[in-house]
């Protein structure tokens, strides 16, 4: 009886290249999500040697519950009026001593722009999109008001003057000139967001 022939080996000599090239198809063509997230200057680890006493006039407060509502004043706010809301009382100018603000006047609200803080506070279980957003909303009431005299002095916009201050590729001449700029305009509408004590109920 005639002996039977085995099954032919299938040559796998080239299934490594095969693997090889799937894994830089992959490598190249998936896009990888970035979470958003803030830019923040954390303060100084030693405490301050004397305490600060600050009016609540010149603090805003801004409280969003877990369902993403928010309480302003202690008053319920739609986020699109928020950063309106937020430049109002950043610009009030209660004290006079602000001369190109531009507020109301309101004795009951913040004395001038370096005394104005804004202070925020979540619940737990408020989801971060949200939370980043009203971040957003209150980091550009800044920027509109810095906008705003960065376009009277200089006739550009503060953001941009930032960016290319704080880009690394900018020249050296160019990043001393815009130093002084950039920080006279801070000066003018320092940002004091200031993050309370996360609620837990």
């Amino acid at each position: 009886m005639p002996r039977r022939k085995g099954a032919p080996e299938v040559n796998a000599g080239s299934m490594a290249d095969i693997a090889f090239l799937l894994l830089i198809f992959f490598l190249v063509t998936t896009t990888i999500e970035t979470d958003a997230g803030l830019d923040r200057m954390l303060p100084p680890i030693e405490p301050p040697e004397e305490d600060v006493i600050i009016k609540q006039k010149n603090i805003f407060t801004v409280n969003i519950n877990r369902n993403g509502q928010l309480l302003v004043e202690d008053n319920l706010m739609d986020l699109k009026n928020l950063r309106e809301a937020a430049v109002s009382f950043l610009e009030n100018n209660a004290d006079g001593t602000c001369t190109y603000c531009k507020g109301k006047k309101d004795p009951a609200s913040s004395d001038n722009p370096t005394k104005a803080i804004i202070s925020l506070k979540n619940d737990r279980e408020t989801k971060y999109s949200t939370y980043i957003t009203v971040q957003n909303e209150l980091v550009g009431a800044y920027n509109d008001l810095r906008n705003r005299e960065a376009q009277r002095l200089y006739g550009r916009d503060f953001t941009k003057m930032e960016a290319e201050y704080l880009n690394p590729e900018t020249p050296s001449s160019v990043r001393d000139d815009l130093k002084d700029k950039v920080k006279r305009v801070q000066d003018m509408f320092p940002q004091k967001l200031s993050e309370a004590e996360t609620s837990t109920n």
